[in-house]
């Protein structure tokens, strides 16, 4: 499962797609996939650096 990091106020979830409104700041925001697809991040599966 995918996990996305909404761009206005960092909200992270995990879903297979992101929603259209945040669920957190109640805004429609641009999702970010912060998963986790290289050897350096493996061990927590998301990427902190996005």
């Amino acid at each position: 499962m995918a996990s996305w990091k909404c761009s206005n106020c960092g909200y992270t979830l995990e879903k297979e797609v992101p929603p259209e409104e945040c669920p957190s700041c109640k805004q429609k925001c641009e999702f970010l996939d912060n998963t986790c697809y290289t050897p350096d991040c493996a061990a927590p599966g998301v990427d902190e650096r996005i």
